[in-house]
């Protein structure tokens, strides 16, 4: 197992985040039970960019490469986590958990009451991976615009609305 290293995410990460993601998203291409639904696109390197801008996203590397990331902006009084990735060949070796709690720290240090996000709902790596660490379904959609409208730009994409989970983890 290598050593790794979490720091905050800098502009030059971007092009780096873009190709971390884009291996890790081979993953939900072999998953049997997404057979037949589309796989949401990566962002580019330049959304990438646009995020890591916000100050909020955080890189994990080893050595001086990058092999996975958190890419997360503000949503009000939230910090809504858009991507978690990790390189095939660098998981599970604990790299997403400690990104994960990372962002937990700084968002607390931040003042921020929660973490938010979507992501499939019968995925072991995705709803079962943030339920481990604390993360619940979102029920009530009033104080969360932005999951809702992540939800529906996944349905816009052709992805069943029950495929998709909103999940939240309070830091209070």
């Amino acid at each position: 197992m290598s050593a790794f290293s979490i720091r905050l995410a800098r502009p030059e990460d971007a092009e780096a985040f873009h190709r971390v993601e884009d291996d890790a998203a081979a993953l939900l291409l072999e998953a049997p039970s997404l057979e037949g639904i589309p796989i949401p696109p990566t962002a580019s390197a330049r959304d990438h960019a646009r995020t890591i801008a916000r100050g909020r996203s955080l890189t994990a590397t080893v050595g001086e490469v990058v092999v996975g990331f958190a890419a997360a902006e503000p949503m009000r009084r939230e910090l809504h986590l858009h991507e978690l990735s990790v390189a095939r060949a660098h998981q599970r070796r604990g790299i997403g958990a400690t990104l994960l709690e990372a962002l937990v720290i700084d968002a607390r240090n931040s003042a921020f009451r929660a973490i938010t996000l979507t992501t499939f709902a019968d995925l072991p790596w995705n709803e079962g991976f943030y339920a481990r660490h604390g993360f619940v379904v979102v029920e009530n959609f009033e104080s969360h615009p932005h999951l809702t409208q992540s939800l529906d730009r996944a349905v816009a994409l052709g992805i069943p609305r029950e495929r998709r989970v909103a999940m939240i983890r309070f830091l209070g």
